[in-house]
């Protein structure tokens, strides 16, 4: 059995590995957009990419993003810095708007949801099956055990319950629970 530390990666690692693939792609963009700046074709580029880098070479679909990029005039070949952060920290508000947009259409998918709140289609994702323990089952999201809904009720139940025992402790289970023939009921 493999050691399990040995496939753990440091923090300083990771940043290499990112260094190191954003240096690659700066390199592959550069060599896209000197081909292009010789006057090549778009089947040549990558012919010549192919040729010299072998398996490493872009695949033909990033060479064609590329060269539309330069024939727009837009010789960057750097990734543009992003306007804003997403939307990544997890509120009782967002959750909850998750679940009315849920309940409101058990059919909505979690990109249509993602867009709507304007976060990230894992994060929703994340929110639908670890806090509100919800899977999707035929096109529709089901709750896994209690949903929010549920929790809720039983919550809100408890609260009464706890209110009414508050109130007279002495009454709380003849006032609470009736005998209705066969079946115990619970009135408050």
């Amino acid at each position: 059995m493999p050691n399990c530390k040995s496939f753990l990666v440091t923090e300083a690692e990771r940043k290499h590995v990112r260094q190191c693939m954003r240096f690659q792609q700066h390199r592959d963009a550069s060599c896209h957009q000197f081909f292009f700046l010789q006057g090549k074709a778009l089947k040549e580029i990558h012919a010549i990419l192919t040729e010299t880098l072998g398996e490493h070479a872009s695949l033909y679909a990033t060479v064609k993003n590329w060269v539309v990029q330069f024939k727009r005039g837009d010789f960057s070949t750097c990734d543009a810095p992003h306007t804003e952060q997403p939307k990544t920290v997890t509120t009782l508000e967002i959750i909850d708007q998750i679940h009315e947009l849920i309940m409101e259409d058990h059919q909505i998918s979690a990109k249509s949801i993602a867009q709507q709140l304007g976060i990230s289609r894992e994060w929703v994702g994340s929110i639908i099956h670890e806090d509100l323990d919800m899977r999707k089952l035929s096109a529709k999201w089901v709750p896994k055990c209690l949903n929010t809904d549920q929790k809720r009720q039983w919550c809100q139940l408890s609260e009464q319950l706890l209110e009414f025992f508050r109130h007279d402790p002495n009454d709380f289970i003849s006032g609470v629970i009736g005998d209705h023939g066969q079946n115990l009921v619970i009135s408050l």
